[in-house]
Protein backbone atom coordinates (compact mmCIF):
# COMPACT_ATOMS: atom_id res chain seq x y z
CA UNK A 1 0.00 0.00 0.00
CA UNK A 2 1.64 3.31 -1.21
CA UNK A 3 4.70 4.22 0.47
CA UNK A 4 7.72 1.53 1.77
CA UNK A 5 8.34 3.40 5.19
CA UNK A 6 10.31 1.98 8.13
CA UNK A 7 7.83 1.43 10.62
CA UNK A 8 8.36 1.74 14.58
CA UNK A 9 7.12 -1.42 16.92
CA UNK A 10 4.89 -1.28 18.96
CA UNK A 11 4.00 -3.59 21.74
CA UNK A 12 0.45 -5.37 21.89
CA UNK A 13 -0.65 -2.25 24.53
CA UNK A 14 0.44 0.66 22.29
CA UNK A 15 -1.35 -1.16 18.92
CA UNK A 16 -4.51 -1.55 20.36
CA UNK A 17 -4.74 2.13 21.98
CA UNK A 18 -3.03 3.82 18.65
CA UNK A 19 -5.73 1.41 16.82
CA UNK A 20 -8.83 2.89 19.14
CA UNK A 21 -7.28 6.70 19.03
CA UNK A 22 -6.92 6.84 14.99
CA UNK A 23 -10.73 4.95 15.29
CA UNK A 24 -11.86 7.42 17.49
CA UNK A 25 -10.07 10.37 15.54
CA UNK A 26 -11.64 9.11 12.41
CA UNK A 27 -15.31 8.76 13.57
CA UNK A 28 -15.72 11.74 15.43
CA UNK A 29 -12.81 14.44 14.35
CA UNK A 30 -12.24 15.58 17.61
CA UNK A 31 -8.49 15.13 19.50
CA UNK A 32 -8.46 12.32 21.49
CA UNK A 33 -7.45 12.27 25.11
CA UNK A 34 -6.47 9.63 27.59
CA UNK A 35 -10.23 10.09 29.82
CA UNK A 36 -12.12 9.69 26.49
CA UNK A 37 -10.01 6.41 25.84
CA UNK A 38 -9.92 4.99 29.46
CA UNK A 39 -13.38 4.58 28.71
CA UNK A 40 -13.16 2.46 25.88
CA UNK A 41 -13.91 -1.05 26.81
CA UNK A 42 -11.36 -2.81 24.43
CA UNK A 43 -8.29 -1.06 26.83
CA UNK A 44 -8.66 -1.58 30.09
CA UNK A 45 -6.37 0.76 30.98
CA UNK A 46 -6.00 3.20 33.49
CA UNK A 47 -5.81 6.94 32.50
CA UNK A 48 -2.38 7.11 34.05
CA UNK A 49 -1.44 3.93 31.94
CA UNK A 50 -3.06 5.50 28.99
CA UNK A 51 -1.07 8.78 29.11
CA UNK A 52 2.12 6.77 29.12
CA UNK A 53 1.37 5.00 26.39
CA UNK A 54 0.28 8.19 24.73
CA UNK A 55 3.44 10.02 25.34
CA UNK A 56 5.54 6.59 23.88
CA UNK A 57 3.49 6.77 20.84
CA UNK A 58 4.52 10.94 20.56
CA UNK A 59 7.45 10.23 20.92
CA UNK A 60 7.52 7.69 17.95
CA UNK A 61 6.04 10.19 15.75
CA UNK A 62 2.71 8.62 15.78
CA UNK A 63 0.10 10.86 17.44
CA UNK A 64 0.03 14.94 17.72
CA UNK A 65 -1.01 17.47 19.93
CA UNK A 66 -3.03 20.44 17.87
CA UNK A 67 -2.35 23.34 19.22
CA UNK A 68 -3.31 23.63 23.11
CA UNK A 69 -5.41 20.61 22.97
CA UNK A 70 -5.19 18.46 25.89
CA UNK A 71 -5.90 15.21 22.94
CA UNK A 72 -3.88 13.75 20.63
CA UNK A 73 -4.57 13.35 16.45
CA UNK A 74 -2.89 11.01 14.38
CA UNK A 75 0.21 11.90 11.94
CA UNK A 76 0.91 10.58 8.85
CA UNK A 77 2.88 8.27 10.09
CA UNK A 78 -0.03 6.86 12.69
CA UNK A 79 -2.22 6.60 9.78
CA UNK A 80 0.38 4.72 7.51
CA UNK A 81 0.88 1.97 10.73
CA UNK A 82 -2.92 1.79 11.44
CA UNK A 83 -3.92 1.33 8.17
CA UNK A 84 -1.10 -1.02 7.25
CA UNK A 85 -0.93 -3.00 10.40
CA UNK A 86 -4.11 -2.45 12.45
CA UNK A 87 -6.61 -1.71 10.24
CA UNK A 88 -9.66 -4.25 10.05
CA UNK A 89 -11.14 -4.33 6.55
CA UNK A 90 -15.09 -4.49 6.93
CA UNK A 91 -16.82 -6.13 4.06
CA UNK A 92 -19.03 -3.72 2.39
CA UNK A 93 -22.56 -3.37 3.46
CA UNK A 94 -25.51 -5.30 1.70
CA UNK A 95 -26.56 -1.83 0.52
CA UNK A 96 -23.65 -0.81 -0.99
CA UNK A 97 -22.53 -4.18 -2.79
CA UNK A 98 -26.57 -4.47 -3.82
CA UNK A 99 -25.83 -0.67 -5.50
CA UNK A 100 -22.53 -1.51 -7.02
CA UNK A 101 -23.42 -4.34 -9.08
CA UNK A 102 -27.01 -3.03 -10.11
CA UNK A 103 -24.92 -0.03 -11.44
CA UNK A 104 -22.55 -2.40 -13.57
CA UNK A 105 -25.24 -4.98 -14.42
CA UNK A 106 -26.95 -2.12 -16.67
CA UNK A 107 -26.99 -2.68 -20.47
CA UNK A 108 -24.25 -0.49 -21.24
CA UNK A 109 -25.03 1.52 -24.59
CA UNK A 110 -22.47 3.97 -24.00
CA UNK A 111 -18.63 5.02 -24.96
CA UNK A 112 -16.08 4.29 -22.55
CA UNK A 113 -15.15 8.09 -21.51
CA UNK A 114 -19.17 7.70 -20.25
CA UNK A 115 -19.02 4.84 -18.61
CA UNK A 116 -15.91 6.32 -16.65
CA UNK A 117 -17.46 9.11 -15.86
CA UNK A 118 -20.28 7.46 -14.37
CA UNK A 119 -18.45 5.24 -12.10
CA UNK A 120 -16.23 8.13 -11.10
CA UNK A 121 -19.69 9.81 -9.78
CA UNK A 122 -21.00 6.39 -8.48
CA UNK A 123 -17.62 6.11 -6.04
CA UNK A 124 -18.34 9.91 -4.92
CA UNK A 125 -21.88 8.85 -4.01
CA UNK A 126 -21.07 5.59 -2.03
CA UNK A 127 -18.25 7.39 -0.08
CA UNK A 128 -19.21 11.46 -0.15
CA UNK A 129 -16.19 12.01 -0.88
CA UNK A 130 -14.16 12.43 -4.57
CA UNK A 131 -14.34 9.86 -7.01
CA UNK A 132 -11.52 9.93 -9.46
CA UNK A 133 -11.24 7.56 -12.79
CA UNK A 134 -7.98 7.56 -15.39
CA UNK A 135 -9.03 7.10 -18.75
CA UNK A 136 -7.17 3.83 -20.30
CA UNK A 137 -3.86 4.72 -21.73
CA UNK A 138 -2.90 4.00 -25.80
CA UNK A 139 0.18 3.04 -26.66
CA UNK A 140 -0.11 4.63 -30.40
CA UNK A 141 -3.30 6.12 -32.44
CA UNK A 142 -2.56 5.03 -36.04
CA UNK A 143 -4.00 7.61 -38.86
CA UNK A 144 -6.50 5.53 -40.82
CA UNK A 145 -7.97 8.15 -43.06
CA UNK A 146 -9.27 12.16 -42.10
CA UNK A 147 -11.49 13.99 -43.57
CA UNK A 148 -11.94 18.53 -43.73
CA UNK A 149 -16.00 20.02 -43.99
CA UNK A 150 -15.62 23.55 -43.79
CA UNK A 151 -17.96 25.09 -41.43
CA UNK A 152 -19.47 28.68 -41.07
CA UNK A 153 -17.23 31.54 -39.16
CA UNK A 154 -13.81 29.49 -39.92
CA UNK A 155 -14.29 26.39 -38.68
CA UNK A 156 -13.51 22.70 -39.85
CA UNK A 157 -15.21 19.61 -39.04
CA UNK A 158 -12.69 16.77 -38.18
CA UNK A 159 -13.27 13.56 -39.27
CA UNK A 160 -10.19 11.08 -37.95
CA UNK A 161 -10.61 6.75 -38.39
CA UNK A 162 -7.96 5.75 -35.87
CA UNK A 163 -6.38 2.46 -35.46
CA UNK A 164 -8.80 -0.01 -37.24
CA UNK A 165 -12.82 1.38 -37.40
CA UNK A 166 -12.47 4.18 -34.39
CA UNK A 167 -14.04 7.58 -35.15
CA UNK A 168 -13.28 10.38 -34.05
CA UNK A 169 -15.17 13.69 -34.99
CA UNK A 170 -14.31 16.93 -33.49
CA UNK A 171 -14.59 20.93 -34.44
CA UNK A 172 -11.15 23.14 -35.11
CA UNK A 173 -10.80 26.91 -35.38
CA UNK A 174 -8.49 28.70 -38.27
CA UNK A 175 -7.19 31.34 -38.79
CA UNK A 176 -9.37 32.10 -42.05
CA UNK A 177 -12.24 30.73 -44.11
CA UNK A 178 -10.89 27.72 -46.26
CA UNK A 179 -12.64 26.40 -48.97
CA UNK A 180 -13.70 22.94 -49.60
CA UNK A 181 -11.30 22.30 -52.52
CA UNK A 182 -8.50 23.57 -50.20
CA UNK A 183 -9.48 20.85 -47.10
CA UNK A 184 -9.96 18.27 -49.93
CA UNK A 185 -6.45 18.54 -50.98
CA UNK A 186 -4.98 19.08 -47.10
CA UNK A 187 -6.89 15.42 -46.27
CA UNK A 188 -5.82 13.61 -49.85
CA UNK A 189 -2.06 14.51 -48.59
CA UNK A 190 -2.48 13.43 -45.65
CA UNK A 191 -4.20 10.06 -46.56
CA UNK A 192 -1.39 9.41 -48.64
CA UNK A 193 1.56 10.81 -47.11
CA UNK A 194 1.20 9.10 -43.35
CA UNK A 195 -1.84 6.61 -43.43
CA UNK A 196 -1.08 3.81 -41.37
CA UNK A 197 1.36 6.25 -38.89
CA UNK A 198 1.10 7.14 -35.30
CA UNK A 199 -1.28 10.78 -35.04
CA UNK A 200 1.08 12.32 -32.75
CA UNK A 201 4.19 11.78 -34.83
CA UNK A 202 2.47 12.91 -37.88
CA UNK A 203 2.03 16.37 -36.33
CA UNK A 204 5.87 15.89 -35.04
CA UNK A 205 6.85 15.93 -38.17
CA UNK A 206 4.33 18.49 -39.89
CA UNK A 207 5.67 20.78 -37.28
CA UNK A 208 9.29 20.36 -37.94
CA UNK A 209 9.13 20.50 -41.11
CA UNK A 210 6.93 23.84 -41.09
CA UNK A 211 9.68 25.16 -38.80
CA UNK A 212 12.66 23.71 -40.58
CA UNK A 213 11.41 25.32 -44.46
CA UNK A 214 8.72 28.10 -43.16
CA UNK A 215 10.41 30.28 -45.93
CA UNK A 216 10.29 27.73 -48.66
CA UNK A 217 6.94 26.56 -47.91
CA UNK A 218 3.99 27.16 -50.22
CA UNK A 219 0.24 28.18 -48.95
CA UNK A 220 -1.02 24.87 -49.48
CA UNK A 221 1.58 23.13 -47.07
CA UNK A 222 0.98 26.13 -45.05
CA UNK A 223 -2.76 25.53 -44.57
CA UNK A 224 -2.20 21.52 -44.22
CA UNK A 225 -0.17 21.71 -41.22
CA UNK A 226 -2.45 24.71 -39.86
CA UNK A 227 -5.52 22.02 -40.01
CA UNK A 228 -3.34 19.08 -38.63
CA UNK A 229 -2.08 20.42 -36.10
CA UNK A 230 -5.21 21.26 -34.41
CA UNK A 231 -6.94 17.94 -35.68
CA UNK A 232 -4.16 16.20 -34.00
CA UNK A 233 -3.65 17.89 -31.12
CA UNK A 234 -6.81 16.19 -28.71
CA UNK A 235 -6.25 13.15 -29.94
CA UNK A 236 -5.08 11.38 -26.78
CA UNK A 237 -8.34 12.50 -24.97
CA UNK A 238 -8.34 8.88 -24.10
CA UNK A 239 -4.63 8.74 -23.01
CA UNK A 240 -3.36 10.77 -19.34
CA UNK A 241 -6.43 12.28 -18.59
CA UNK A 242 -9.12 11.42 -16.25
CA UNK A 243 -12.48 12.31 -14.98
CA UNK A 244 -13.89 13.54 -11.14
CA UNK A 245 -16.67 14.00 -9.70
CA UNK A 246 -17.99 14.75 -5.92
CA UNK A 247 -14.65 17.32 -5.42
CA UNK A 248 -17.25 19.30 -3.33
CA UNK A 249 -17.83 16.48 -0.79
CA UNK A 250 -14.19 17.79 0.30
CA UNK A 251 -15.43 21.35 1.56
CA UNK A 252 -17.35 19.43 3.96
CA UNK A 253 -14.51 18.01 5.35
CA UNK A 254 -13.93 19.39 9.37
CA UNK A 255 -10.27 19.27 9.34
CA UNK A 256 -9.33 20.88 6.00
CA UNK A 257 -10.55 24.51 7.38
CA UNK A 258 -7.38 25.53 5.43
CA UNK A 259 -9.24 27.85 2.34
CA UNK A 260 -5.90 27.95 0.48
CA UNK A 261 -5.03 24.45 0.74
CA UNK A 262 -8.31 23.83 -0.69
CA UNK A 263 -8.03 26.42 -3.68
CA UNK A 264 -4.42 24.84 -4.12
CA UNK A 265 -6.28 21.21 -4.28
CA UNK A 266 -8.90 22.45 -6.82
CA UNK A 267 -6.41 24.12 -8.96
CA UNK A 268 -4.34 21.01 -9.32
CA UNK A 269 -7.81 19.00 -10.20
CA UNK A 270 -7.84 21.93 -13.12
CA UNK A 271 -4.18 21.39 -13.93
CA UNK A 272 -4.47 17.65 -13.48
CA UNK A 273 -0.55 16.90 -13.84
CA UNK A 274 0.09 16.28 -10.55
CA UNK A 275 -3.11 14.04 -9.97
CA UNK A 276 -2.03 11.72 -13.30
CA UNK A 277 1.22 11.39 -11.88
CA UNK A 278 0.02 10.07 -8.45
CA UNK A 279 -2.29 7.75 -10.64
CA UNK A 280 0.58 6.93 -12.94
CA UNK A 281 2.28 5.22 -9.84
CA UNK A 282 -0.24 3.35 -9.47
CA UNK A 283 -1.08 1.86 -12.44
CA UNK A 284 1.50 -1.00 -12.26
CA UNK A 285 1.11 -2.11 -8.62
CA UNK A 286 -1.08 -4.86 -6.91
CA UNK A 287 -4.23 -3.80 -5.93
CA UNK A 288 -5.11 -0.95 -3.41
CA UNK A 289 -2.67 1.52 -2.93
CA UNK A 290 -3.00 4.59 -0.43
CA UNK A 291 -1.09 7.88 -0.53
CA UNK A 292 -1.79 9.36 2.61
CA UNK A 293 -1.08 13.39 3.51
CA UNK A 294 2.35 14.21 2.44
CA UNK A 295 3.30 10.68 1.45
CA UNK A 296 1.79 11.89 -2.12
CA UNK A 297 4.84 14.49 -2.24
CA UNK A 298 2.46 17.77 -3.09
CA UNK A 299 1.61 20.23 -0.73
CA UNK A 300 -1.82 20.67 -1.30
CA UNK A 301 -2.04 17.12 -0.71
CA UNK A 302 -1.01 17.30 2.61
CA UNK A 303 -4.27 17.16 4.26
CA UNK A 304 -5.91 14.65 1.77
CA UNK A 305 -5.60 10.89 1.31
CA UNK A 306 -5.89 9.11 -1.74
CA UNK A 307 -7.11 5.30 -2.05
CA UNK A 308 -6.84 3.48 -5.84
CA UNK A 309 -7.35 0.33 -7.28
CA UNK A 310 -5.73 -0.78 -11.00
CA UNK A 311 -8.55 -1.79 -13.26
CA UNK A 312 -8.19 -3.91 -16.33
CA UNK A 313 -9.51 -4.42 -19.57
CA UNK A 314 -8.65 -8.21 -21.74
CA UNK A 315 -6.51 -9.20 -18.91
CA UNK A 316 -3.93 -5.99 -19.01
CA UNK A 317 -4.03 -2.91 -16.64
CA UNK A 318 -5.49 0.05 -18.67
CA UNK A 319 -6.24 2.50 -16.03
CA UNK A 320 -6.42 3.64 -12.07
CA UNK A 321 -9.70 4.55 -10.14
CA UNK A 322 -9.73 5.90 -6.79
CA UNK A 323 -11.19 8.25 -3.99
CA UNK A 324 -9.84 11.48 -3.12
CA UNK A 325 -10.79 12.47 0.75
CA UNK A 326 -9.43 13.52 4.10
CA UNK A 327 -6.66 11.58 5.78
CA UNK A 328 -9.54 10.99 8.47
CA UNK A 329 -11.31 9.11 6.31
CA UNK A 330 -13.20 5.82 6.80
CA UNK A 331 -10.50 3.69 5.10
CA UNK A 332 -11.83 0.25 6.83
CA UNK A 333 -15.00 1.23 4.23
CA UNK A 334 -13.18 3.30 1.73
CA UNK A 335 -10.68 0.24 0.74
CA UNK A 336 -13.34 -2.50 -0.37
CA UNK A 337 -15.60 0.06 -2.28
CA UNK A 338 -12.67 1.01 -4.23
CA UNK A 339 -11.48 -2.95 -4.43
CA UNK A 340 -14.71 -4.20 -5.78
CA UNK A 341 -15.39 -1.28 -7.95
CA UNK A 342 -12.30 -1.67 -10.07
CA UNK A 343 -12.82 -5.19 -10.00
CA UNK A 344 -16.92 -4.52 -11.44
CA UNK A 345 -14.84 -2.10 -14.04
CA UNK A 346 -12.67 -4.35 -15.46
CA UNK A 347 -15.68 -6.98 -15.82
CA UNK A 348 -17.75 -4.79 -17.59
CA UNK A 349 -15.19 -2.76 -20.31
CA UNK A 350 -14.26 -6.65 -21.10
CA UNK A 351 -17.96 -7.12 -22.57
CA UNK A 352 -17.41 -3.64 -24.71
Amino acid sequence: MAKSVKKPVLNERAQVLLRALVTRYIRDGQPVGSRTLAQEGELELSPASIRNVMADLEDMGLIKAPHTSAGRVPTVQGYRVFVDTLLKIEPLTVEATLRLQREFMKPQECSVPDTLLQVSSLLSEITHLAGVVMLPKRESQALRHVEFLPLSDRRVLVILVVNEEEVQNRIIHTTRQYQPAELQQAANYLNAAFAGKDIQQVRASLLNEMRDTRCLMDSMMQMTIEVADKAFISTHTLSGDYVLSGQTNLMNAAEVSDVDKLRQLFAAFNQKRDILHLLDQAVNAQGVQIFIGEESGYDMLDAYSIVTAPYQADGAVVGVLGVIGPTRMAYDRIIPIVDITARLLGATLGQH
